[in-house]
């Protein structure tokens, strides 16, 4: 057996409002909606991964969602630009990583990170 894919769902009774940040803000494409659930992501490849976590790393508190993107200074720029809170960061972290902390609509902590290059 292998895994092939894991989807966090998060619980929302306004589904449609996922659209804003998810599609608008991160730029991911609509895979799936049916209404009652609509699914984001993206048609390239990406890999299968869940962490477990005691804390978020620098003593930041734990958050809901990590999204890995290509440019973390445009996602920073789109984030400001749409108003949406920045909670931490953007910060270099000695583990190799940019990234900061945002809420998304449906207040869940969303780490927003790029690999140093």
């Amino acid at each position: 057996m292998k895994v092939t894919r894991i989807v966090a769902n998060i619980e929302t009774q306004d589904v449609k409002e996922a659209k804003s940040f998810y599609q608008d803000i991160l730029g991911l494409d609509i895979l799936m909606d049916h209404g009652w659930i609509a699914t984001y992501g993206s048609s390239e490849e990406m890999s299968v991964q869940v962490s477990f976590a005691s804390q978020g790393g620098s003593g930041s508190p734990t958050p809901d969602l990590s999204i890995e993107v290509d440019d973390v200074d445009a996602a920073f720029a789109r984030m400001r630009e749409a108003g949406v809170p920045i909670l931490y960061g953007p910060v270099n972290e000695p583990w190799g990583v940019r990234r900061f902390y945002v809420r998304d609509p449906f207040g869940k902590l969303i780490n927003i990170l790029a690999h140093a290059e």
